[in-house]
């Protein structure tokens, strides 16, 4: 039945419901004007949390989906690090108020394409300018192949908590096919000397559906990065969008797998993990039991933002750098995508804000309903949406998709709640699809659902 499934729903190009609405509703309507009025809106002493964007690398991964750069040079590195503290004092000023920072993430591109002296100071700016919690959470991503021993050293002097390394995968063959080549050792280099300077929770990024891969070098790869002991993985589909990332026509798409190999691939990997130990956590991740991950998906706490599954409940997300996308209470917010023109924006004084998109109350019904779909497999759809002033039919009645979803045994309701079945756990996004009230108005491709 699994494979009947796959089939017929697996081919939908559906987003991965990181935030509702998703990013092509964005509407230049939301400028720095309305932004600079959210930041004013936020409560005293509500912690927010921020993502800093660091658009720089040294090679482009072909399958790469980020909005990054390529640099050789130190130069632009350095111009936009003094951008970016730029941003920060504006921000801090437009909001009238300390922003009480609990959670902090490094994201890119490569963030650790900075020197280390240059990641301190930067480090040290955020903790002047703004009002950072004594028990701040702090996440890099890190590509392993250019993180040297100084920088482990400055992340753990800069109070880094969590790691997050780029894997996709160990076989040579796929390597050169993506143009990522990595080996185990300096993987496992990285996460040890990492684990010496105290940075305690380890994630690996693991990638299946990419040319050349197969079942039998996505157990291999998972089966290496398991003998280093992370303490989670995400594991995610490629989504090969050429006409979106012009440099990913550089791969070859008749060596990319189809859609019932992907299912196998991803399910493979999968299976390996949780007879590793590791529990699997929504539609992607995977946690040892003792991980935060893992307890707040068993206590119901599990959120999911623009980094993917999270502990994280802060309201507000503070977007920093060019492309960087935040939200507050009454809605999303988009920086400048091009690094020239976000720079200029900054030295102009301005909050760089290009897009947005402000909620309505019906937005956040259904953003509640898509979130714990996406994080629990299920939704109290009665009770949510009285929870939120509205009558529950307007999330059933006449929704093809759900009568559709429930006559292949999909999904069941039982009195008000919504659940998936746990066997075709792996078509959650189609779910979550349902409820999206704006689906295919953009023209915008999103990746495979399966």
């Amino acid at each position: 039945m699994s494979l009947d499934i796959v089939e017929k729903y697996g081919e939908a190009r559906l987003p991965r419901y990181t935030s509702y609405p998703t990013a092509p509703r964005f509407s230049s309507s939301i400028g720095a004007g309305t932004y600079g009025d959210w930041l004013k809106q936020i409560p005293s002493g509500e912690a927010v949390s921020l993502y800093l964007h660091i658009p720089f690398c040294r090679s482009m991964c072909w399958y790469c989906g980020c909005h990054t750069s390529i640099t050789q040079k130190d130069e632009p590195i350095l111009d936009y690090l003094d951008v970016l503290k730029r941003e920060i004092t504006i921000v801090a000023k437009a909001a009238g108020k300390p922003l009480k920072v609990r959670n902090i993430h490094f994201g890119g591109g490569t963030p650790t394409i900075m020197k280390p002296e240059e990641f301190l100071d930067l480090s040290a700016f955020i903790q002047k300018t703004l009002d950072v919690m004594p028990d701040v959470d702090i996440a890099v991503e890190i590509d392993p192949r250019t993180l040297t021993q100084a920088m482990i050293g400055a992340l753990g002097e800069a109070g880094v908590t969590r790691a997050s390394l780029g894997v996709q995968s160990f076989d040579p063959v796929v390597q050169k096919a993506i143009n990522r080549i990595q080996t185990a050792e300096q993987t496992a280099k990285a996460t040890d000397g990492l684990r010496r300077y105290g940075i305690g929770s380890i994630n690996f990024d693991l990638i299946y559906g990419l040319p050349h891969q197969t079942v039998t070098s996505c157990i291999q790869t998972t089966k290496t990065a398991i003998a280093m002991r992370p303490d989670r993985f995400a594991v995610f589909g490629y989504a090969h969008i050429p006409s979106f990332k012009k440099h990913q026509r550089l791969i070859d798409e008749k060596a990319l797998p189809d859609t019932t190999e992907r299912h196998a691939q991803a399910e493979a990997i999968a299976g390996t993990l949780v007879a590793a130990g590791y529990r699997r956590i929504g539609l992607d991740h995977f946690a040892l039991p003792q991980d935060e991950l893992s307890l707040a998906a068993q206590d119901g706490r599990l959120h999911r933002n623009f980094q993917g599954y999270t502990t994280d409940a802060c309201r507000s997300l503070i977007g920093f750098g060019a492309s960087a996308i935040g939200r507050t209470a009454e809605g999303y917010i988009q920086n400048e995508v091009a690094i020239g023109q976000y720079a200029q924006r900054i030295a102009s004084g301005q909050l760089t804000t290009s897009k947005g998109y402000r909620m309505t109350d019906e937005d956040r019904l259904r953003a509640a309903v898509i979130e714990r779909l996406m994080c629990d497999f299920e939704a109290d759809l009665d009770g949510l949406a009285r929870r939120h002033g509205f009558d529950p039919a307007l999330l059933t009645e006449g929704n093809a998709m759900l009568e559709r979803l429930a006559s292949d045994g999909i999904i069941g309701m039982r009195d008000g709640v919504l659940s998936v079945s746990s066997d075709h756990r792996f078509v959650i996004r189609v779910v979550a699809a349902s409820f999206d009230a704006y689906l295919g108005e953009t023209g915008r491709t999103h990746s495979r659902a399966a």
